[in-house]
């Protein structure tokens, strides 16, 4: 008489794929959130190095700030003796 001791060669297979396909669904799951995690990381860096120069490049943007005070000038929000003074404060002179 045959006695069967397992789940034989088709059970096995079926175990061995679904066993498969759980570690490629946890995998790709992990995967993904790294990259997620990752992308913003870089995302943050570049924001960082796009700022750094903007806050700490040593040397003032004399450019934009006189222009800003030639708007402000322009708009009447200050007079002309306050545009040349902080236009000389701006430039040390």
């Amino acid at each position: 008489m045959f006695v069967r001791r397992g789940p034989g060669l088709v059970g096995m297979a079926a175990r061995t794929a679904v066993v498969a396909g759980t570690a490629t669904a946890v995998s790709g799951k992990v995967a993904r959130k790294q990259q997620s995690k990752y992308a913003e990381q870089d995302a943050e860096h570049v924001q960082q190095q796009a700022a750094a120069p903007a806050q700490g490049g040593g040397e003032p943007d004399y450019v934009a700030e006189l222009q800003q005070l030639a708007k402000l000038k322009e708009q009447g929000i200050i007079t002309e003796e306050e545009f040349e003074a902080k236009k000389k404060q701006a430039l040390g002179i």
